[in-house]
């Protein structure tokens, strides 16, 4: 039983490394009405904004992980206003394909920078903490925390702040909310703020959890559109509840079948919902 409980902490933590990722992607479907395939190496960009300060500048932890959310907000934003604003009126295709292309240019400004290593935020052996059998890392309680904390302040600005309630507006219907007097050149630039501060906070989680190396947002973006669709696709409430479903799930298929298939079970997740309930929990588009 205590490794039952085991797994399901390490599913909780995955699974909100997944939920912050996803929460990114469905904030840009719901709103630009695009999947952004770029999603993942910003997270990477992200890691590795705050690996350069907290690491090889030697900041505070959380010091270096805000400044990092800054950083990486503002290369969204610069990215939008030099190519996906300049294509927002093409077919959705013409922006999944570019975003296949910043993706790839984000890859390569990675290794160019920082190289193709693997790095790690911190150094040595973690002594575990001890809770009613459970071998909790520190890290991971960090990411658990952290997490809670980033969709809890999601949460009341979507529903307390004129901007939320905006972009609420602007994900159920974009010419309606035009005609209402929102300003959606500014809805737009906060979607890329939050989803980029949510991208790079998956990011580091997932670097604290493993390690940190070029590919890495690349790597976990099946499970993270996969969390996408399983919640509702638009719906940052249906990402958070489809990150934690997907990353249970994938933890506790290692009581049955091997460690090493558990990405099948995202893909097995993401196919079995695409046939039964294409809208997802959440009931999403």
């Amino acid at each position: 039983m205590t490794d039952f409980f085991q797994l399901i902490f390490y599913g909780i933590v995955s699974g909100s490394i997944l939920a912050l990722g996803a929460i990114g992607v469905s904030l840009t479907f719901g709103i630009l009405r695009f999947a952004n395939f770029a999603h993942g190496d910003l997270m990477t960009i992200g890691a590795y904004f705050a690996f350069t300060l907290g690491v090889t500048l030697g900041l505070p932890f959380w010091l270096g992980f805000l400044v990092a959310c800054g950083a990486t907000a503002l290369t969204a934003v610069v990215t939008d206003k030099l190519v996906f604003r300049k294509l927002r009126r093409r077919p959705p295709v013409i922006l999944l394909i570019s975003s296949f292309g910043i993706a790839l240019i984000f890859r390569s400004l990675i290794q160019l920078v920082w190289g193709s290593n693997q790095l790690v935020y911190r150094q040595g052996i973690q002594r575990p903490v001890a809770l009613a059998g459970l071998n909790l890392r520190p890290d991971q309680i960090t990411i658990v925390l952290g997490a809670v904390g980033l969709m809890l302040g999601l949460h009341l600005f979507l529903q307390y702040t004129r901007t939320g309630k905006a972009m609420r507006a602007m994900a159920d219907n974009v010419d309606l909310a035009k005609v209402t007097g929102i300003d959606t050149e500014r809805v737009v630039t906060w979607t890329w703020v939050l989803g980029a501060i949510m991208a790079c906070a998956a990011g580091v989680f997932l670097g604290l959890d493993t390690q940190i190396n070029p590919v890495m947002g690349w790597r976990v973006l099946l499970p993270i559109f996969s969390a996408t669709i399983l919640g509702g696709i638009g719906s940052p409430y249906g990402a958070i509840a489809g990150g934690l479903v997907l990353g249970l799930a994938s933890e506790l298929s290692t009581l049955f079948i091997s460690p090493e298939y558990k990405a099948a079970v995202a893909f097995a997740i993401l196919v079995a919902m695409l046939i039964v309930r294409p809208t997802g929990l959440f009931g999403g588009r």
